[in-house]
């Protein structure tokens, strides 16, 4: 699949719902959004039939999203339904890791290969107030243990960098990958309509963590861990993990860009951001041919992003970025 750019995309994002246990200051209001509901999510055998038609096209590789997707009722029935595809060969989940420690080996046993776990403090009472809910941090952390102990590899842990909230810990992060094989990425802050205040007020570039970084120790660049985005990964002498830095504001990296995403209610999307998304779900339920879809929406992905600081101008509406699977 080449987009009008040149990219070759074989990578989706799927979210299965957009419903979430936890209210992160950057990604969902308080009070939660109006979800969608439930007839109009994509079934397990909806998403596996679209997967099967885009894998015809070139597809290999997929992650699993939200909202949260463990809230979703027995997700390792989906991940087997996908491990099987024929030319799939890479299936991922994206969490927050509150409900991992009890579906990490249940999902690998189901054909997971790999795990991105979204933490933003390593601090119990920072991290409830990020996530606005109590007992977080250990169940995040028996999460990440449980997905080691399972054979998930490679295990990736996201940091949304927030000024004056948690970048007072980006060495603490930084350590973590000298004792454990964990690839700690830490994120540059994107903006959404529910949190223009906080991603203009408070944005910690790459750039900045970096500098910081390297005041550590030498650092060296390396490939980095196996996994289909796009960040730039480094090493610590004699680490057993990586460091990385995913900067879409500071230095946009969708020349590059490889994936497109599917939402819970089954639109295809070319891009996170912005409008453009192609309804497959009512296509599908009328029984017709997606291919002619699928690569429309693909003459439709754009060159880049067109996000701004402080503005939801180029955010396509969202509230929210579990709205589309983030």
């Amino acid at each position: 699949m080449k987009d009008p750019f040149g990219r070759t995309v074989e990578y989706l994002r799927i979210s299965v719902t957009d419903r979430c246990n936890l209210r992160c200051v950057y990604c969902m209001p308080r009070k939660g959004l109006p979800w969608l509901p439930r007839e109009g999510l994509l079934t397990y055998e909806e998403i596996r039939e679209i997967v099967g038609v885009m894998a015809g096209l070139g597809l290999k590789r997929i992650r699993l999203t939200g909202g949260e997707p463990l809230v979703r009722k027995d997700l390792p029935h989906l991940v087997e339904l996908l491990s099987t595809v024929s030319g799939m060969d890479d299936v991922g989940l994206s969490t927050n890791g509150v409900l991992l420690g009890e579906m990490a080996a249940p999902l690998r046993e189901a054909g997971l290969d790999r795990v991105n776990v979204s933490l933003d403090s390593l601090r119990r009472e920072r991290v409830e107030e990020l996530t606005r809910r109590p007992g977080t941090l250990e169940r995040i952390m028996e999460g990440l243990e449980a997905a080691e102990d399972s054979g998930l590899r490679p295990i990736k842990v996201n940091v949304v960098l927030i000024r004056g909230t948690n970048d007072d810990e980006i060495e603490d992060f930084a350590r973590l990958t000298l004792r454990r094989p964990w690839h700690v990425r830490f994120i540059e802050l994107m903006p959404t309509a529910s949190n223009l205040k906080l991603s203009a007020g408070s944005f910690f570039s790459c750039q900045e963590t970096l500098e910081r970084l390297r005041a550590l120790g030498a650092l060296e660049s390396v490939p980095g861990p196996r996994g289909n985005g796009p960040a730039r990964y480094f090493r610590f002498p004699e680490a057993r993990g990586t460091v990385g830095v995913i900067s879409p504001m500071s230095h946009a990296f969708c020349r590059e860009c490889n994936r497109m995403r599917l939402t819970a209610d089954g639109q295809l999307r070319p891009c996170l951001f912005g409008s453009l998304q192609t309804n497959l779900r009512d296509a599908l339920r009328k029984g017709e041919d997606l291919v002619p879809l699928v690569r429309e929406t693909l003459r439709n992905k754009p060159e880049s992003h067109e996000l701004v600081r402080g503005s939801c101008r180029g955010s396509g509406g969202l509230i929210a970025l579990s709205q589309t699977g983030g």
